[in-house]
């Protein structure tokens, strides 16, 4: 609970940088420099004024030098990396073998960091495809690098060499079934989904199957019913583009929590496994 806590507030001023990421690649601009300054008058943000969370809610939500209103979104992803961090601790520091030998400590420590930095990304892309419908290449793509030679790693290192398959199949399947969506309707799944998809199941094959399988079906269900729901309502066309990567990785993040029992309570229903 101590080190969930700790990568809870940890997790904040990650979240402090994914504001900046969020907002700047988009409008194809450096993350780096120059520093973060106010949108109306171009005055710095101090760095007392940067603190997360707490600098915002000093600052009552307005620029210190002229009082322009600074949105509620940024303490908000501060505040959700937070307890994504959080949750991300307590689903993987307890199967870090803490009494076996370094080597199994190193790989359940790689696993765990592995999930932060796709909990990280999960919250960037999820909120600039709401922004823009776009899933950009520069934070999808170097998921698939960062996946392989952190959970790769920690495969090899406890002899785990089925983890490793099932995450190159998992890709393979997954940005599969999703490029072949692409290909027969072509407008109704974006290439940068596609992407998403690889990655996303390299992640959850490696956890196992019964992962990937509530992952891949979660994410159809939660788009499907979203797109559904927004015909109904005539809030959108047939045509109409709708952002389809927040639900593809809420259901990966279902996948990765509660993958397999959710797995096993569904093929109890059919006598198939244990209730």
């Amino acid at each position: 609970m101590i080190a969930a806590i700790a990568l809870g507030a940890f997790g904040t001023l990650i979240g402090s940088f994914l504001n900046v990421v969020i907002y700047r690649v988009p409008a194809g601009r450096s993350i780096v420099s120059p520093p973060s300054a106010c949108g109306s008058c171009g005055h710095e943000v101090r760095p007392y004024d940067n603190i997360p969370l707490v600098s915002w809610l000093l600052l009552r939500g307005k620029c210190r030098d002229c009082g322009a209103p600074i949105s509620a979104r940024y303490p908000l992803v501060e505040l959700g990396a937070a307890v994504f961090f959080a949750v991300v601790a307590l689903r993987f520091i307890p199967s870090i073998p803490v009494g076996e030998g370094g080597l199994e400590i190193a790989a359940g420590v790689l696993s765990l960091v592995a999930f932060l930095y796709l909990a990280a990304i999960s919250l960037v892309l999820a909120l600039i495809d709401l922004d823009v419908q776009r899933l950009p290449n520069v934070i999808v793509l170097p998921a698939y690098a960062v996946g392989a030679v952190l959970l790769g790693t920690a495969a090899l290192l406890v002899g785990d060499l089925a983890a490793l398959g099932r995450a190159a199949l998992g890709a393979i399947i997954l940005g599969g079934a999703y490029l072949l969506i692409a290909v027969i309707r072509p407008g109704g799944m974006g290439f940068g989904d596609v992407k998403l998809a690889g990655a996303l199941g390299l992640f959850l094959a490696w956890l196992g199957w019964d992962a990937l399988a509530v992952g891949a079906l979660a994410g159809f269900v939660m788009g499907g019913l979203f797109g559904l729901a927004l015909l109904l309502f005539r809030r959108a066309g047939r045509s109409t583009g709708i952002p389809y990567g927040p639900w593809m990785l809420a259901g990966a993040w279902l996948g990765i929590l509660a993958g397999h029992p959710l797995a096993t309570w569904y093929l109890s229903l059919f006598g198939l496994g244990e209730p």
